[in-house]
């Protein structure tokens, strides 16, 4: 599927609602009349309900019309998604997209009802009450929250439509269409066995294409969201609305891949990458990636970052105010008292001398922990505790590790998860055909 996943649109932090509009002044001249050129009565009799939220038409694809109003309640979704005040021109540059995906959605919509694919409203209704779920609400109050930042129940359940819409037609023109052989997922295996203990690396990829004529417009393209994401942009909300790969559509998440299966520059970069970092753009076949480095692993092989903790948590608070100085002697003791604590047995003692608070965790991993710590946890012992962390502001903290699962031997993915891996790749590719050939024969008229 191509269009941005529900619980990620819905994040807090958008913009408000536009304000009420300029009044008209009354004049003092009688009631039947105003001096102005039309002539027009002060008391004038309205005929139906005025609405501000309906706009003149944007586009309208084969009949079907997008409006401002559509444009700006999935607008303000990335917007909210991407957590940050952007600029003006990147403002406008966001709207364009958001434009190019409702076009997209509409003729998925329309070529499911042509080969009669329909999505019944019970089924967009109750997905809608599990997105709502999700934060916690009803759909009364999801429906309210997403008023809140600018857009409407309405939207969403469009995009739930499409998206519905468009997968039901893919299961049924494409999917069963797909032939993976046995012999190619015996061989994806046989590759990842021989690779075993070679490094690996999760990453996501923002990819901009580019023809001879476009590739100026395409090259500045991908360095205006590389700035963005500079800024502190959401990796995964621009690749939903930038990225031109199948991934797009899982935030541009390309998985566990090793270098030598990406193209030769973006397989140059990867090693002088730290993780969490991003590149500006690379040029590669056919246009501009962006990689982002979420992690590294290696192949086959057990990572002791996966090992299960069962962890105790000290913190200590301070009172508003307290400086740095002042908390130091605090703190200091704090770290001397859990650093030689008798084991877990004597995490609550020691939080009730410093007038803290103890929390079990269970089952977390050392991978899900920052990095500063996950490099003690991983050399800590059964008993042993870490170095105190927090501010003075937040509240000053230590972990205790109370038992440790160190993760299994790795294996290789079994022949049904590759297979199925396989399948929907080729899916994937089968269905930017399906929706380039979509566009190419739509009537699409912008106003």
């Amino acid at each position: 599927m191509f269009k941005p996943r529900l619980a990620a649109l819905c994040l807090a932090g958008a913009l408000a609602l536009i304000g009420p509009g300029h009044a008209f002044a009354q004049g003092d001249d009688d009631d039947t009349a105003v001096s102005n050129p039309l002539n027009l009565p002060n008391d004038v009799q309205m005929f139906g309900k005025f609405d501000p939220t309906i706009r003149k038409a944007t586009a309208i694809v084969n009949g079907f019309i997008i409006t401002d109003t559509d444009v700006d309640q999935r607008l303000n979704l990335v917007l909210a998604a991407n957590g940050q005040q952007v600029s003006g021109d990147e403002k406008d540059r966001l709207r364009l997209q958001v434009l190019r995906n409702l076009i997209d959605e509409t003729l998925e919509i329309q070529e499911a009802k042509s080969n009669d694919v329909t999505v019944p409203s019970s089924d967009i209704d109750s997905t809608f009450q599990r997105v709502a779920a999700q934060f916690k609400y009803t759909p009364d109050q999801f429906a309210a929250f997403l008023k809140s930042k600018g857009s409407s129940q309405a939207s969403i359940k469009r995009q739930i439509e499409g998206e519905m819409a468009w997968q039901r037609l893919l299961d049924r023109k494409v999917q069963p269409f797909i032939n993976v052989g046995d012999d190619e997922v015996k061989q994806v295996i046989a590759r990842l066995n021989a690779s075993k203990g070679a490094k690996e690396y999760h990453v996501g990829e923002i990819f901009i294409s580019s023809t001879p004529a476009t590739d100026a417009q395409a090259h500045e393209n991908a360095d205006k969201v590389f700035e963005q994401l500079k800024k502190g942009g959401s990796f995964v909300a621009y690749a939903r609305q930038y990225s031109e790969a199948s991934t797009a559509a899982v935030g541009g998440d390309l998985g566990w891949v090793r270098a030598e299966q990406l193209p030769d520059p973006i397989a140059q970069a990867l090693p002088q990458m730290q993780n969490g970092s991003v590149t500006p753009p690379i040029q590669v076949s056919g246009g501009y990636s962006i990689i982002a480095l979420q992690d590294t692993r290696q192949v086959l092989t057990s990572d002791p970052r996966d090992a299960l903790l069962s962890l105790k948590q000290i913190t200590i608070s301070f009172p508003a105010g307290t400086t740095q100085e002042t908390a130091s002697p605090r703190v200091a003791a704090f770290a001397d008292a859990t650093q030689k604590m008798a084991g877990c047995g004597a995490a609550k003692d020691v939080a009730a001398r410093f007038d803290g608070n103890m929390v079990e965790n269970d089952n977390i991993k050392i991978r899900d922990l920052p990095p500063a710590l996950q490099n003690q946890m991983t050399a800590l012992s059964i008993g042993q505790s870490t170095t105190p962390f927090g501010s003075v502001e937040d509240g000053v903290r230590v972990l205790v590790l109370c038992g440790r699962d160190d993760p299994q031997t790795a294996n290789a993915p079994s022949f049904d998860a590759i297979y199925n891996q396989m399948e929907q790749e080729r899916v994937d590719l089968r269905a930017r055909r399906y929706l380039r050939d979509l566009r190419r024969d739509a009537v699409i008229e912008y106003r």
